[in-house]
C-alpha cells in the first residue's frame, strides 16, 4: 500500500463524498436494516454494480447514526489497488487520527481485498458494528463464512421497482389512486416507461443507454474475465449475449455447450454460475420434491434489471411478454425461494417458504383466445398440485376475476398488482 498520508487523503476525500451524497428516496430495504440494525451482527448489502448501495449507506447514516458518526471507504477507488490485508492496521489508525474513536464501520465493495474478513472478525469481536457492499453476493458469503459463521447477515439490493420509480418521479401509488380515472391512466403510462426502461438509478437519471452498456461491461470483464482468470472472452461474451438474448426460456448447461460451441459442460456451468454471483441474473430451477431431479432439471434465466436488454441483446426486437415475465419474478424475489412448475402445463412462477408453496403465478402481456386455455390450465395445475384456493395471472392491462371448480383466478394489470404486492411487502 500506498504511504499513509496517502491513504488519509483517500479516506478524506471519500467521506466527503459520502456525506455530500444525495440519499436520494428511501428504499423499500430501509424496513429489513431498521429491524436489524440492533444486532451485532455485521450487515452485508448485496447487489448488482450501481444499483444504489453507496445511497443506501448514506440513507442509514441519516436515519441511524446522526449524519456522521463512522468510518468510511470504498475499495473501488483505484488509489487503493494496491492496498493488502495486513494495511487494514494502518487504515484503521488513520481514520483514528483523523476522526477519532467510532463505533460503526462502512466498507463499500470490500471482496476486492482478499483476507478482508480477519479484520472484520478482529474488529467485530471489540465491538465495531460493520456495514459492507460488494457486488459478488457468494464471494463475500464464502469469505465471511471461513471466519463469522453465524455473525453476519445479508441483505439484497436491487435496481428501483416499479414503485421505487414512482417515488423517484414524486407520482403517488397508494390504494385510492388505483381507482381514480387520472391517476390510473399515470400509473399506466408510468408502467409502459418502467417496461422500456428497467430500474438502475443512473440510467433513469440520464436515460442514456451506454451507462448500462458500461455496467454490463465492467462485470463481464472486471467482474468475471479478470477476478476468474478467464482466457476465451470472445466465448464467454457469446454465451452471456445468447443467455440474455433469450430471457426466461429453459436451457440445460449441455444444451449451452453444444449451442456455443464450448467443450465442456463444466466450464458453462461455472461462467454461467459467475453472472449469477454478480448479481446480474437469477437461475429459476422446476419445483421439484426430489432435490437431484430438481437439480438437473433445465433452467430458465431473468436478468436483474430488464433494462440490459436493449443495449446487450442481440435480438433486434423484443418480446414484452418476457419482459413483463422478468418484472413478475423480479417483484416477487422478496416474498420467498420461486420456481417453475410443470405437470401437464407449465405454471411460470410458484413462491415458496420454507417447505410450503404459497402463491402460483403467470405473466402473460395479454390473455387471448389462443393462450388462454394454456395459461389458466397450467396455473390450476399447480394450484390443485399444491391445495392452493386461489392463482394470479399477471397481464399488461387486462383484469378479470375467472371461477373454475371452486378455485379462484385473479387476472390483474402488472401495474396494479406490483403496488398492491409491494404495498404488502413494506
Amino acid at each position: 500500500m500506498a504511504d499513509r498520508e496517502l491513504l488519509k487523503e483517500v479516506i478524506t476525500d471519500q467521506r466527503l463524498t459520502m456525506l455530500g451524497k444525495d440519499p436520494g428516496i428511501r428504499r423499500r430495504v430501509m424496513k429489513r436494516v431498521s429491524e436489524v440494525i440492533h444486532l451485532t451482527h455485521v450487515i452485508v448489502i448485496s447487489g448488482i454494480r450501481r444499483c444504489g448501495k453507496s445511497t443506501l449507506l448514506r440513507q442509514i447514516i441519516n436515519e441511524h447514526y446522526n449524519g456522521d458518526d463512522l468510518y468510511y471507504l470504498n475499495f473501488e477507488d483505484e488509489r487503493l489497488r494496491d492496498f493488502e490485508s495486513h494495511d487494514f492496521n494502518d487504515l484503521y489508525e488513520a481514520q483514528l487520527s483523523l476522526y477519532g474513536k467510532r463505533s460503526v464501520f462502512m466498507i463499500d465493495e470490500i471482496q476486492n481485498v482478499e483476507g478482508f474478513e480477519t479484520f472484520i472478525r478482529r474488529f467485530q469481536e471489540q465491538g465495531m458494528k460493520f456495514f459492507i457492499t460488494g457486488s459478488n453476493a457468494n464471494l463475500l458469503s464464502r469469505e465471511l463464512g471461513t471466519k463469522l459463521t453465524g455473525r453476519y447477515l445479508r441483505i439484497d439490493l436491487g435496481p428501483f421497482s416499479f414503485t421505487e420509480m414512482l417515488d423517484l418521479n414524486g407520482i403517488p401509488h397508494s390504494e385510492e389512486t388505483l381507482y381514480q380515472t387520472e391517476s390510473k391512466v399515470i400509473l399506466e403510462n408510468c408502467f409502459d416507461d418502467y417496461l422500456e426502461t428497467g430500474g438502475m438509478p443512473e440510467y433513469l437519471k440520464f436515460r442514456d443507454q451506454e451507462i448500462l452498456l458500461r455496467i454490463y461491461e465492467d462485470i463481464v470483464l472486471k467482474d468475471i474475465v479478470v477476478r476468474y482468470g478467464l482466457e476465451n472472452t470472445r466465448m464467454v461474451r457469446e454465451l452471456y449475449g445468447y443467455l440474455i438474448s433469450n430471457l426466461t426460456n429453459r436451457f440445460s448447461f449441455n444444451s449451452l455447450r453444444k449451442t456455443i460451441g464450448a467443450g465442456s459442460t463444466v466450464t458453462i456451468q461455472n461462467w454461467v454460475h459467475y453472472l449469477e454471483e454478480a448479481n446480474f441474473c437469477n437461475l429459476l430451477e422446476k419445483y421439484d420434491g426430489r432435490i437431484r431431479k430438481q437439480i438437473v432439471s433445465p433452467k430458465k434465466f431473468y436478468l436483474a434489471d430488464h433494462g440490459f436488454l436493449r443495449p446487450v441483446s442481440t435480438r433486434l426486437t423484443r418480446d414484452h411478454g418476457k419482459v413483463l415475465e422478468n418484472v413478475v419474478f423480479n417483484h416477487l424475489k422478496r416474498k420467498g425461494d420461486l420456481f417453475y412448475f410443470e405437470d401437464e402445463n407449465e405454471c411460470d412462477l410458484i413462491v415458496v417458504k420454507g417447505n410450503e408453496v404459497e402463491g402460483a403465478y403467470q405473466a402473460t402481456y395479454e390473455l387471448t383466445e389462443g393462450n388462454r386455455k394454456r395459461e389458466t390450465e397450467g396455473l390450476l395445475d399447480a394450484m390443485n398440485e399444491f391445495g392452493l384456493g386461489e392463482g394470479w395471472i399477471i397481464t399488461h392491462h387486462q383484469e378479470e376475476e375467472i371461477d373454475i371448480d371452486g378455485l379462484k383466478i385473479h387476472v390483474l394489470p402488472a401495474w396494479k398488482w406490483c403496488i398492491r404486492m409491494e404495498t404488502e411487502t413494506v
